[in-house]
């Protein structure tokens, strides 16, 4: 007893700190310590996808590539333009997503590839030819994977939208109806390089 006393009593005056446990309880984990999530390593596994993607199909532009990471917030850039050739990153911008996609809880969003659901849809697609719409010039997509095989049918396009900010914000922006919606001058980059590619580029959005 008086042992246990002058250990207390060390303790107190050299600020040592002794935690005392069952021998069955687990020592608490510092939430700190989970591990952060990466949009750089998350691109570079896409891009490392996407590039065995074109290896087999050859009809795709193989030098070239959109990237939209949907798990970073909408206030921040998540649109990537990558030059798939030279290993380098092209551009980035801000990109709105579906309406349909928000859950209430920030920072967590749904998809889905049901028409009228108002929701992005995650998956691999090919930008087509551009017409002009009520927002202006826009492109078509078509959906390669199941998730969003009905984007044509769905009117899913890629367009610019006025309301969209072209530098990076502290708050969520605005919803698109389910399609990528960007900044007008962010829009104008992409435009350059989908007109001047002989081949279809790929867009490909993620979470």
């Amino acid at each position: 007893m008086k042992k246990n006393c002058y250990i207390l009593l060390l303790s107190g005056i050299f600020g040592l700190s002794f935690a005392c446990r069952n021998n069955n309880e687990k020592p608490l984990i510092n939430s700190s310590s989970r591990p952060v999530y990466s949009y750089e390593e998350k691109l570079k596994s896409e891009i490392t996808e996407i590039r065995r993607f074109l290896g087999k199909s050859p009809k795709y532009n193989s030098d070239v590539a959109f990237f939209l990471d949907m798990k970073i917030e909408s206030g921040k850039n998540r649109f990537f333009i990558y030059d798939l050739k030279h290993i380098k990153l092209l551009d980035k911008g801000l990109v709105g997503h579906g309406l349909g996609s928000e859950t209430g809880i920030s920072g967590k969003l749904k998809f889905s590839n049901v028409k009228n659901s108002n929701c992005s849809s995650l998956g691999k697609y090919a930008i087509g030819g551009s017409y002009y719409g009520k927002f202006g010039k826009a492109y078509k997509l078509y959906g390669l994977d199941k998730t969003n095989s009905n984007a044509f049918d769905r009117n899913i396009v890629l367009h610019k939208y006025y309301d969209v900010p072209f530098e990076e914000q502290r708050d969520p922006i605005c919803n698109s109806q389910g399609c990528p919606m960007v900044n007008k001058k962010f829009f104008g980059v992409m435009e350059k390089l989908i007109d001047n590619s002989k081949k279809k580029i790929i867009l490909v959005m993620y979470y």
